[in-house]
């Protein structure tokens, strides 16, 4: 038993093992969109709904057009003369002239249902696209702190060395060098966690972009070195309103289903009106053979056109409760639309206002910031020539570091609300 384990355990040690191919991807933000839209297993479903919509439509269209049928039969039967046989061949042709304008209302309401959902697509698209764009940014805020926390650790790893030295020499105190490395390890420790963060960050991405968490993904940082001129290219509140409007899906579906609506109506009240219908048939007898032992393979053809008129005259009140039913449904659709608008109109209102109060705070961060790595930079030479103590030298760093984090949050924070009022615009997003 023991040899067998140990040759079954060689056999599978000799196994090929198939390891998965890993893809390496480097991504703008564009190329994140694109891939987003090609792979989005959701947005591939409403497609195929679309595609479905677009079928439903074409055949309604179909509706004004002759039905065309064939027919083949043979009957059996037994009587006094014994058993005999016949049978027909026919084609047969129906066509509806007139529905009470119910085939023409199926036909464009089909029609609007195509093209809302198309509507449907584009508001999935732009909140995909806002999905993917925070973390898009969230990525290269924490990349961009990362940079500056190197940096402070640089500076942090300076200090300590000469902390020791100095101690050495009975310059400093021992809880002194102490403060020293206990800054350096957290500020070592705080470029772990933003490590962490932009793995996260990531592995949040390929989830959005419906990619495998197991593949490489690198972006790449776009210029934001031009957000002084945001203000600027900002448009007045008046106009983002204007454009929001024309533009916001979310308002153009609720127009569409007040257009349904308005076809269900006169759907429901067609069936008021008479239905009128033609119809064609032609069959010829084959095979026709009786007890007498006569026989006879084709007969004389048979023709019949007719034209014919159903009148509703009473069907329980079932039209008129569809009808009432269908106006209602109308109502809550006009209703629906108003709401809308009202919400389009505070949400934009709102959004532009954000974009106005983080660009003031942005402009003020940044003096903050300049001015505290400068005060920092300060600090520290003083430090080196022993003018100041190793709390104050801390206590400026860690304010300057405070700073900073806001300002890289509130930089990023201040492009993510210039492309969501971008959105409502109806314009793409970029960077």
């Amino acid at each position: 038993m023991k040899k067998a384990a140990f040759f079954l355990f060689c056999l599978l040690l000799m196994v090929p093992v198939v390891a998965q191919e890993h893809k390496a991807y480097q991504f703008s933000l564009e190329d994140c969109l694109r891939f987003a839209f090609a792979n989005s297993n959701e947005r591939k479903s409403m497609e195929l709904s679309g595609e479905s919509l677009q079928a439903t439509y074409e055949q309604s269209k179909k509706q004004w057009v002759p039905n065309l049928s064939a027919s083949v039969g043979e009957n059996f039967s037994n009587n006094s003369q014994g058993w005999s046989t016949s049978g027909n061949v026919g084609v047969g042709s129906s066509m509806t002239i007139y529905q009470g304008g119910n085939i023409r209302n199926t036909i464009e309401q089909n029609q609007l249902n195509v093209e809302r959902n198309e509507v449907q697509l584009e508001r999935f698209d732009n909140q995909l696209a806002l999905q993917i764009l925070q973390k898009f940014l969230t990525i290269i805020g924490n990349e961009e702190l990362l940079n500056y926390q190197s940096e402070v650790l640089n500076t942090s790893r300076e200090q300590l060395k000469q902390g020791q030295a100095r101690y050495k020499v009975g310059s400093i105190l021992e809880s002194d060098l102490l403060l020293l490395e206990a800054q350096y390890y957290s500020d070592s420790n705080s470029i772990i966690d933003t490590h962490v963060s932009i793995e996260n960050g990531l592995l949040d991405l390929k989830v959005l972009l419906s990619m495998e968490p197991t593949d490489d993904l690198q972006i790449i940082s776009p210029n934001t070195d031009n957000l002084d001129n945001l203000r600027e290219t900002l448009p007045s509140e008046e106009q983002a309103l204007d454009l929001a409007m024309q533009t916001m899906p979310d308002l153009r579906m609720s127009d569409y289903d007040i257009r349904i609506a308005e076809k269900s109506v006169d759907i429901a009240r067609g069936n008021y009106f008479p239905s009128i219908s033609a119809n064609a048939n032609v069959g010829v007898p084959i095979l026709s053979f009786d007890g007498n032992g006569t026989s006879q393979w084709y007969g004389k053809p048979s023709e019949s056109v007719g034209v014919s008129m159903s009148i509703p005259i009473y069907s329980r009140g079932q039209t008129k409760t569809n009808v009432k039913k269908s106006r209602i449904a109308l109502e809550l659709a006009q209703l629906d639309y108003e709401q809308t608008q009202l919400e389009v109109r505070q949400t934009v209102v709102q959004a532009h206002r954000d974009v106005v109060s983080a660009f003031n705070a942005y402009k003020v961060l940044q003096v903050r910031e300049e001015a505290y790595r400068k005060s920092f930079n300060a600090y520290n030479i003083q430090y080196q020539y022993g003018t100041i103590t190793t709390v104050e030298l801390l206590q400026q760093q860690n304010n300057y570091l405070n700073v900073l984090n806001t300002y890289i949050q509130n930089k990023y924070s201040l492009v993510m609300k210039r492309k969501i009022l971008d959105v409502y615009m109806g314009k793409e997003i970029s960077l």
